[in-house]
C-alpha cells in the first residue's frame, strides 16, 4: 500500500525519471534492463540454465536466420552492392576535397596568386 507521503512524492520522482531518460547512457541501460526482464519472463529461467535447451534455441534461431538469408539473398546482395558503391563514391569525394585543400595550403605557403587548374569529375554511375 502506498502511503500519503509516497503519493505526494510520486510526481517529483516521475519528473526526475523523465529527466534521466534524456541521457543516452541511461536510455540504453533502461532498454537493456527491460529487454532482459522481458526475455527472462518469456523464455523462463529453464532455457537460460539448461545447456540443451539453450543449444536448441540457438539452432532454431540459426535455421530461421539461414532461411531468411536464403529467401532474401538477391535483395541483400543488391543492398550491399549499393552501400559499397556509395562508400567508394564517398572516398573519392573526400580524396578530391583533400587534394583541393592541400593545393590551397601549398598556394598560401608559396605565395602564388594563380589558382590551381580545376579538376574534372567523372561520374561513376
Amino acid at each position: 500500500m502506498m502511503t500519503e507521503e509516497m503519493m505526494k512524492q510520486l510526481p517529483h520522482m516521475m519528473s526526475q525519471a523523465s529527466h534521466v531518460m534524456t541521457k543516452p547512457v541511461a536510455t540504453g541501460t533502461m532498454m537493456a534492463a527491460t529487454g532482459f526482464a522481458a526475455g527472462r519472463g518469456l523464455l523462463g529461467s529453464a532455457v537460460l540454465r539448461s545447456p540443451l535447451a539453450l543449444l536448441a534455441v540457438g539452432a532454431a534461431g540459426g535455421i530461421a536466420a539461414g532461411f531468411l538469408l536464403f529467401k532474401y539473398q538477391k535483395e541483400i546482395v543488391e543492398g550491399l552492392s549499393k552501400v559499397t558503391g556509395m562508400g567508394k563514391d564517398l572516398a573519392l569525394h573526400q580524396k578530391e576535397n583533400l587534394n583541393d585543400l592541400m593545393a590551397e595550403a601549398e598556394e598560401k605557403l608559396e605565395g602564388r596568386s594563380t589558382p590551381p587548374a580545376p579538376t574534372t569529375e567523372n561520374p561513376s554511375a
